[in-house]
């Protein structure tokens, strides 16, 4: 199909621009209307979206579906998947109806709700197959709008607060990355990211303020796209804005923020960092992988003291995004591999993990997990979901958990033993506090009168999690569903690495020898 990258990145936008203009009225009708819109769309985009995956050729480490048209004052429109972006399209359009299903109990501004997540799911989806600096960057930043709106209006009590930190967190990094874009256009003449790859910025070592910059201007430009895509995974120590967006999101926006929207600093270290600035990441690497080893530990004992389930899970989330920037800059096979697995798998699981905190949210209103307890008697359907998705978290083998984790430890440990040592105690930590949140909320005696009276898991609930137990169970026991559509992309991207750094190094001792 011809322009099928466009066509599934506008078909949510497209259902929003129908909902502005066509929609009125805040009645019972023009709710559900609203609501059975949204779900329509999310779902058709999910459909169109298979033909992108079933097409796709592994084989072929390039671009695929490549659209290009020249746009406004000289940009250009270009869009395209090779094998690490195309699954991150898939998970984006394979969440979005089950959040739009999850939010079905919401009653204020439905119209308004549902329009800004439809125009969130084309700017992700934007993100992923973006092939122009440019087109890249205002995706990038036009996501932050509605996530920013949808803390901001349907949160929680503290929501302004959250929303305005989730707000100058990300954009503030990202402005550096936009000073960087503009020095990469500069330097190469073009704003094409496929040209950008096979072009070799500079790297030769000069001293700015007294200070010897080792890697030249690769190591700036890392440094400054680091700083948007760390913000956005998000990295410790910046990652204090995720637990409060969390625990002020609606039950939806965390969903969306866990599963998909911190995927995006992944991604950006895999397009942008390792194939422009090798030698910049190559110098760095100690710097993010120590960084990554403190979030996996510090996170985790972070989690095993909340109070907040929310914030218990969103403080996990910075965890294993850990386990991730370790696998990447890693940089071998079995790291990358691991790491596109683990967010690939963690889409699933925390998806579905902030989905549970919804369910018994939405009957009791609070997320306390001291106001819990003994709920596997009135909800044993429930309790064994629950169940599913924290073996998960924890990496049970048979769940998709274990196989990411496992696969950025090997890497990890290809590259620095102590590092892997250390992030190994990760999974420990994970088991510890996501067995004490099961224990304290599940199992014991039911004293709160409150819970007496709660009703298992509706149909609609069921069928929202169905889906997410079948694919966290289906890539556990069958990665290669994973893996051998990544698996030429990530060969040729570490080929590609150390090919460059290689170069790099000859260029360096021929100068020496020279001078």
């Amino acid at each position: 199909m011809d322009n099928i990258l466009s066509i599934v990145t506008f078909i949510p936008a497209l259902a929003a621009g129908i909902m502005a203009l066509f929609m009125r009225g805040e009645d019972e009708a023009a709710q559900r209307n609203a609501k059975y819109l949204a779900l329509f769309a999310t779902s058709i985009t999910f459909l169109v979206s298979l033909g992108i995956y079933f097409e796709f050729d592994p084989a072929n480490t390039g671009f695929q579906f490549v659209e290009e048209s020249d746009w406004l004052m000289g940009l250009k429109y270009k869009m395209g998947v090779d094998g690490i972006s195309v699954l991150f399209v898939m998970l984006t359009t394979f969440v979005m109806p089950l959040t739009i299903l999850a939010s079905w109990n919401v009653s204020t501004r439905v119209k308004e709700y549902m329009i800004a997540f439809l125009l969130l799911e084309t700017l992700m989806l934007g993100v992923f197959m973006a092939l122009d600096l440019v087109l890249f960057y205002l995706f990038f930043e036009a996501g932050l709008i509605p996530m920013f709106l949808i803390i901001g209006i349907w949160g929680g009590k503290q929501r302004i607060y959250a929303s305005f930190k989730f707000f100058l967190y990300t954009f503030l990094g990202s402005v550096l990355m936009l000073v960087a874009m503009v020095a990469m256009f500069a330097d190469a003449g073009t704003t094409d990211i496929e040209a950008l790859m096979t072009h070799t910025f500079a790297s030769n070592s000069f001293e700015i303020l007294g200070i010897q910059v080792v890697g030249g201007m690769q190591t700036l430009m890392f440094l400054a796209f680091f700083a948007s895509f760390a913000v956005k995974m998000p990295m410790w120590p910046v990652h204090t804005w995720l637990p409060d967006a969390h625990v002020q999101a609606p039950t939806a926006g965390s969903v969306v923020l866990a599963a998909i929207l911190l995927k995006m600093g992944g991604y950006g270290f895999l397009r942008f960092s390792l194939p422009m600035f090798p030698v910049g990441s190559d110098v760095m690497t100690d710097m993010v992988l120590w960084m990554s080893v403190i979030a996996i530990v510090y996170t985790s004992l972070v989690a095993l003291v909340q109070d907040d389930m929310k914030k218990l899970i969103a403080y996990s989330s910075v965890a294993h995004m850990g386990f991730v920037t370790m696998g990447i800059f890693s940089a071998n096979q079995q790291g990358i591999d691991g790491a596109i697995f683990q967010m690939i798998s963690h889409g699933f699981i925390s998806a579905a993990l902030f989905l549970i905190v919804g369910v018994i949210y939405d009957r009791m209103h609070t997320r306390e997990i001291s106001a819990y307890g003994g709920l596997v008697i009135r909800m044993p359907a429930y309790a064994l979901v629950f169940m599913f998705f924290t073996m998960g978290n924890v990496g049970l083998p048979g769940t998709s958990g274990f196989v990411g984790e496992f696969l950025t430890l090997m890497g990890a440990f290809q590259k620095n033993t102590w590092i892997a040592a250390v992030a190994t105690s990760g999974v420990i930590f994970s088991a510890c506090y996501a067995l004490y949140l099961y224990r304290r909320v599940v199992f014991g005696d039911m004293i709160k009168a409150g819970l007496k009276t709660m009703s298992d898991m509706s149909m609609r609930e069921r069928v929202i999690f169905a889906p997410l137990v079948v694919m966290t169970l289906l890539l556990g026991i069958y990665p290669a569903l994973v893996t051998d559509i990544i698996g030429p992309s990530t060969e040729a991207l570490v080929a590609n690495f150390n090919h460059s750094l290689a170069a790099a190094d000859l260029t360096a001792t021929t100068q020496t020898a020279s001078h």
